[in-house]
């Protein structure tokens, strides 16, 4: 299949939100297109929430929509939105977000945690709150509580069906697309001395701003081998992080299967499926106010965030 994308926008200077097909990193408004009037054969129409929350009964249509949208820019009837005209917004908000904890060797070592044989173990699940996600070019707000925040770049998997019980081998099946996520952490905050259970995850990566997603959702069936895709983090234009989704304990079918055996996973769900190592807490680097963040996996895109500190009153 074509590559192609589904996103929104914020269009200037009117800050109308509006729904976007991506082709080859460009976006196109496809209100208008020829054709596609009709929110049957344009779902799109809806807005991408709609979308990715009825992704079996969308999926065809929209893929329809991107060849015709494909053959209308080659022959010079479309043109993509001009640069500047537009603000990114977030592709839609996930009905939930499932993190997977230590979910690399190499990751898991440079935090010095110990992990019991993979036999003998299963995936680690945490929960973050779905409204600290933001978009591409907002800013991360650094909570004057901390003084570890740090970055994680993730592959994220958006779930596009309902299903509970899903096996290994129908993993992929219930997938609607991939998305970048940057798993934002305050390291400091993610223990706790106040009670006997030393982890606190969801106070650790639940802040507003913590969930930078995006810049796009790229449909399950554009992307051939997902466990193969490599992921780089930078801060200030420094790499940090540059590994393969291939260093995954528990794999993305795996992931999937775990969390379905436990619950009845929706579409819009959304599973951050771990973080390679090149963490900030395994450097003792931690970002200040102006650091410049840029979140990237190939075959999908770039997540730029900026760090601010946060206004106190």
């Amino acid at each position: 299949m074509n590559w192609f994308a589904i996103t929104a926008y914020e269009s200037r200077p009117d800050g109308a939100l509006r729904p976007a097909l991506v082709l080859d990193e460009r976006l196109y408004d496809i209100a208008g297109l020829p054709g596609f009037e009709d929110p049957q054969r344009n779902p799109l129409l809806r807005g991408t929430q709609h979308v990715f929350e009825h992704w079996e009964a969308c999926q065809q249509p929209l893929t329809a929509l991107a060849e015709v949208l494909r053959a209308e820019r080659d022959a010079g009837r479309v043109q993509a939105l001009a640069e500047g005209s537009y603000r990114l917004a977030v592709p839609y908000r996930p009905r939930r977000i499932f993190g997977a904890a230590s979910n690399y060797y190499e990751h898991a070592a440079e935090m010095g945690t110990k992990l019991a044989a993979r036999s003998e173990s299963a995936p680690y699940c945490f929960m973050k709150a779905d409204t600290s996600v933001i978009a591409s070019g907002e800013d991360v707000v650094k909570p004057a509580g901390t003084q570890k925040l740090d970055w994680e770049v993730e592959l994220g998997v958006v779930i596009g069906r309902t299903c509970r019980h899903v096996s290994v081998e129908q993993a992929y099946e219930v997938i609607a697309g991939y998305t970048v996520f940057n798993d934002i952490s305050a390291r400091d905050l993610n223990r706790r001395s106040d009670y006997p259970f030393t982890h606190d995850w969801f106070r650790g990566k639940s802040f507003d701003t913590f969930g930078p997603l995006g810049p796009w959702v790229v449909p399950r069936d554009c992307i051939a081998e997902p466990q193969k895709l490599r992921m780089q983090l930078s801060v200030n234009e420094e790499l940090m992080q540059n590994e393969t989704a291939e260093g995954m304990i528990f794999n993305i079918a795996e992931q999937i299967a775990y969390l379905s055996s436990m619950l009845t996973l929706q579409p819009g769900d959304l599973i951050a499926t771990g973080t390679p190592t090149g963490v900030g807490m395994g450097r003792g680097v931690f970002l200040q106010a102006g650091d410049r963040m840029c979140a990237s996996i190939e075959r999908i895109g770039s997540l730029y965030n900026r760090v601010v500190a946060e206004a106190r009153p």
